[in-house]
């Protein structure tokens, strides 16, 4: 079982990584700063690459 720490320390780290890959799409997308615009793309992205590896397109 992990302590409160480990989990804590594991969340950040998701957290980080979710918010920096946001903060990129939306300054590939120009529109630097909008993670709303951030997330949706690279969740998209994620989707559509997921897709491609499994043959689905």
């Amino acid at each position: 079982s992990w302590s409160f720490e480990e989990v804590d320390q594991k969340l950040q780290g998701i957290m980080n990584n979710i918010f920096h890959a946001a903060y990129d799409a939306s300054v590939e997308v120009g529109k630097p700063g909008d993670l709303m615009v951030g997330a949706n793309v690279a969740g998209f992205l994620k989707v559509a690459s997921a897709m491609l590896s499994q043959g689905v397109v």
